[in-house]
């Protein structure tokens, strides 16, 4: 006892007024940033899944009232959302492994001591992440490429990613050693080779980082299919959410009901519903790649 008290009565000691008020305002101020982060989430989904007239009417605060399944019933009866669905997951998926292959590419040359010229490389590509030609010259340059409409214009103009380039390219240095390519160098092992069976394969925390970030983006986006896709078989899923939110065009689903306030009641919720489908993929894979992305960004981005 005499023991645990010595170290107490050390902790009160070297904790000082300032460290207290600091340790204290830190929890507060924690506090209050999960609650501005939470409310939202929990008030959306709590809205999704209540009675059109419960939400309304303003009952839903922070649980569901009067629990209901007709927002989502909504979702899986209007086609559009399925269209971007498919569209959303194909330039999500392969605009990821087009990023990841350009970024590896990039990345692993530039980390490599015996390449020529790399400091003015990586100039080059860090003055494109301070300048660029602006939305209307890269709009006529996409248009002279003939990618207009297709969906490519949502792939390759966004191939790669600098700042993501720069901290893979850390991420190489601070981790693969120089020894390793010399063993394998012996071991008549080529370049290519060291890449795909050495690298990657010890690469795993900085790849599935730069998945996540690659894929949120993706899966996020809408700009760009606002500039560039005219073809409403071609929209993501992101622009089909704003056509409910902004524009209101699911209309149609309801548009066999008579009474009026039932058309709005459905409305109003089909768009609670929707956000809570459009971020579902992005919920259900973060946790898989959790476990790597605190230390794939601190190693990536602070070492070297």
């Amino acid at each position: 006892m005499q023991g645990v008290n010595q170290v107490e009565n050390s902790k009160l000691i070297n904790d000082s007024i300032g460290d207290r008020i600091f340790n204290v305002a830190n929890i507060v101020f924690s506090f209050i940033f999960l609650v501005a982060t939470a409310y939202p989430l929990i008030y959306v989904f709590s809205a999704s899944i209540s009675s059109p007239q419960a939400l309304m009417a303003g009952k839903v605060w922070l649980f569901p009232v009067e629990f209901s399944l007709e927002g989502y019933k909504a979702v899986i009866e209007y086609a559009k959302v399925w269209t971007g669905y498919g569209n959303s997951i194909f330039y999500t998926v392969v605009g990821t492994i087009i990023n990841l292959i350009m970024t590896v590419a990039a990345a692993y040359p530039l980390s490599r001591k015996d390449l020529r010229g790399k400091n003015q490389i990586m100039m080059i590509f860090t003055f494109t992440m301070l300048f660029s030609g602006g939305m209307i010259p890269t709009y006529l340059l996409i248009n002279n490429l003939g990618l207009i409409n297709t969906r490519w214009a949502l792939l390759i103009p966004n191939a790669m990613s600098v700042y993501n380039v720069i901290v893979t390219t850390t991420y190489f240095k601070t981790n693969i050693p120089d020894e390793l390519l010399e063993s394998s160098r012996i071991d008549g092992c080529s370049d290519f080779k060291f890449l795909t069976a050495i690298v990657l394969p010890l690469s795993g925390a900085i790849l599935a980082v730069m998945t996540l970030f690659y894929s949120v983006g993706h899966w996020n986006s809408f700009f760009d299919a606002l500039l560039y896709i005219s073809d409403p078989k071609k929209y993501p899923l992101q622009i089909v959410l704003r056509e409910i939110l902004l524009l209101n065009t699911a209309s149609e689903l309801t548009t066999s009901m008579a009474d009026e306030n039932a058309r709005l009641y459905l409305n109003e919720l089909l768009k609670y519903a929707l956000i809570i489908v459009a971020s579902l993929p992005l919920l259900i894979m973060y946790p898989f790649v959790q476990k790597y992305f605190v230390k794939g960004v601190m190693i990536g981005s602070i070492k070297g």
